[in-house]
C-alpha cells in the first residue's frame, strides 16, 4: 500500500504525509467571519476539510481539529483599512455585534450538521481569546518582529526572510506594485497590523497599547497555539485566504515561536455557480437552506460538493445536484436490496471477501492520493456493481458488504438514512401498499402512498414488485 500525500501549497508539490506524532494529526481551518448566512462556496472548504479528517480517521489516526469563529476584526478589504465586516451589519441592523455573531454562527452550525459535517473538537471565537492575542503580539515586539506606533501594533514583515513563500508573493514585487497612499505609520508598505485604534468601533479592549481591537490575521495565530500547540500538521482554508491572511499568519506565528508552525497547507479552489463567479448581485449565491428549500436532498448537497476535486474549480449546477442524488440512490438501493436478503447462512463465498478488499484498498489508495475523489468514488460503485451480482447472497455475506458500505461512508458521510431508522409501522405500510398492489387495488395503494407522504416517508417502486424507501428529507 503506498504511502499518504498530499499537495502543500507551501512547498508546492505533493508530499508524502508524516505526522508530527505518531498515530495522531492536528488540523486546523479557517473558519467563517459570522456576519452573513455561509454559502455553498464557503461550505466547499469546510467539506474539505470534513473529508480530510473522515479520510486519516479511516487511515487510523486520532484527529484533533479546531476551527475558528471570526466575530471581530475581520475587515471588508482584507487588510488593514476600512470596515469591520461584523460591525457594519450590525450598524445597519442596530443590533450588538455579538448578537449578530451568534446568530449567524448558529446558523453556521445548523447548516454544518444539515451536511453531516462531524463537529471540530473546538470552535474557539475571536472576542473569547483578546489575552492571547495581547501575549502575542507582546511577544513579536519583545522579539523584534513589531513596533508600535501611538496606539497601533504593526508587524515588520522585513524582518521574516520567508514572507512571501507560500503565496509566491514576495516583498520586492509587492511593494513595487504598492500603491502611493500608503500609511504614515508604516516602516514598509507590506507591514500589516497587530493591533489597532479606532475610536469609531464598537468592540474595543484595553491593551498595553490603548483601548482597540485585534488585527484580522493575529486572530488564528493566537487561537490555534492555545489548541493544537505551536506546531501542527495541517492548515486548511480557501485559495482566498492564502494571501494576505495565511501568508501573514505564517509571519506571526514562526516570528513568535522562532520554529516551523504548519508542516501542511491545503486551500480549496473557488467555486463558479453555472460557470459564472457568486456574486448577491447575479442571485446564484446560494446557501444550504436554500437549496434544501428548492427540494433538494442534504445529502446530495453534500456529496456534490465533495465529488470533484479539491484542487480544480467546480462549477455547481443543479443538474449537477440532481446527478448527486441519483448516484446516491444507486448506492441506497443496493443498500437496501441488501438488507431485504432473508436466507440464513455462515459461508462467505470468496469472492465476496475479494471484492470488498479491492474496493476498500482502492478507495483508500485514491484518497492517500491528495485527496483523488474521483477515484475514490469509482471504488465505490465498483463495490456496489459485484454486491448487486449477488442474487443469491446469504447473510453472512450481506453483513460483511454492509460493514465494508458502512466504512466508506464514514468518509464519505452521504448516507444519511438506513432502513434501520425506518420505523416499523411505516415498513408496515409500504409493506401493506405492496400487498394491494399486487391484488390491483390501485385506490388503496395510492392511499397509502399520500399516507407515507404525509409521515415524511417516500416509497419508489422498484422491478420484480420491490420498493423502497427512504426519509423525504434524506
Amino acid at each position: 500500500m503506498s504511502q499518504i500525500r498530499f499537495y502543500n501549497t507551501y512547498s508546492k508539490q505533493v508530499e508524502p504525509f508524516e505526522p508530527l506524532q505518531a498515530g495522531k494529526v492536528k488540523i486546523y481551518s479557517c473558519g467563517p467571519t459570522v456576519y452573513s448566512h455561509p454559502h455553498i462556496g464557503n461550505f466547499r472548504s469546510f467539506l474539505m476539510a470534513d473529508l480530510l479528517k473522515r479520510f486519516l480517521e479511516f487511515k487510523g489516526f486520532t484527529v484533533s481539529h479546531v476551527m475558528n469563529i471570526t466575530d471581530v476584526g475581520h475587515l471588508l478589504d482584507d487588510a488593514d483599512e476600512g470596515v469591520d465586516k461584523l460591525e457594519e451589519v450590525a450598524r445597519k441592523e442596530k443590533k450588538d455585534p455579538l448578537e449578530i455573531a451568534k446568530f449567524y454562527t448558529d446558523s453556521f452550525m445548523t447548516a454544518s450538521k444539515m451536511l453531516n459535517i462531524k463537529p471540530a473538537d473546538s470552535y474557539p471565537r475571536a472576542t473569547e481569546h483578546i489575552p492571547e492575542m495581547i501575549d502575542m503580539v507582546q511577544s513579536l515586539i519583545d522579539k523584534g518582529h513589531a513596533y508600535v506606533v501611538g496606539n497601533n501594533v504593526y508587524y515588520d514583515v522585513t524582518t521574516f526572510k520567508d514572507y512571501g513563500r507560500l503565496s509566491g508573493n514576495m516583498l520586492d514585487d509587492l511593494n513595487a506594485g504598492a500603491r502611493i497612499e500608503v500609511n504614515a505609520e508604516k516602516k514598509n508598505p507590506q507591514d500589516f497590523a497587530l493591533w489597532k485604534h479606532d475610536p469609531r468601533h464598537i468592540q474595543q479592549w484595553d491593551s498595553p497599547w490603548g483601548r482597540g481591537f485585534p488585527g484580522w490575521h493575529i486572530e488564528c495565530s493566537a487561537m490555534s497555539t492555545k489548541y493544537l500547540g505551536e506546531q501542527f500538521d495541517f492548515h486548511t482554508g480557501g485559495e482566498d485566504n492564502i494571501f494576505p491572511h495565511h501568508e501573514c499568519e505564517i509571519a506571526q506565528s514562526e516570528g513568535a515561536s522562532g520554529k516551523k508552525w504548519v508542516r501542511y497547507w491545503m486551500h480549496t479552489r473557488f467555486l463558479m455557480v453555472d460557470g459564472e463567479k457568486m456574486s448577491k448581485s447575479k442571485g446564484n449565491l446560494y446557501t444550504i437552506q436554500e437549496l434544501v428549500d428548492k427540494g433538494f436532498k442534504k445529502n446530495a448537497i453534500r456529496y456534490a460538493l465533495i465529488s470533484s476535486h479539491y484542487r480544480q474549480n467546480y462549477n455547481f449546477t443543479f443538474d449537477g445536484l440532481k446527478a448527486a442524488e441519483q448516484a446516491i440512490d444507486k448506492i441506497s438501493q443496493c443498500v437496501f436490496l441488501l438488507r431485504q436478503v432473508t436466507a440464513e447462512g455462515d459461508a462467505v463465498r470468496d469472492e465476496v471477501p475479494a471484492f470488498i478488499e479491492k474496493a476498500i484498498n482502492d478507495f483508500g489508495e485514491a484518497l492517500s492520493d491528495d485527496l483523488n475523489i474521483s477515484k475514490a468514488l469509482a471504488a465505490v460503485f465498483e463495490l456496489v456493481k459485484d454486491a448487486n451480482k449477488l442474487t443469491d447472497a446469504n447473510t453472512a455475506e450481506v453483513k460483511v458488504i454492509l460493514d465494508a458500505i458502512e466504512r466508506i461512508d464514514s468518509v464519505l458521510g452521504v448516507l444519511e438514512t438506513s432502513a434501520d431508522e425506518i420505523p416499523p409501522e411505516i415498513m408496515s405500510l409500504a409493506e401493506e401498499r405492496r400487498t394491494a398492489k399486487l391484488a390491483k387495488n390501485w385506490t388503496r395503494a395510492d392511499e397509502i402512498r399520500n399516507e407515507l407522504t404525509a409521515k415524511g416517508f417516500v416509497v419508489e417502486d422498484m422491478p420484480g414488485h420491490d420498493y423502497r424507501i427512504k426519509c423525504r428529507d434524506a
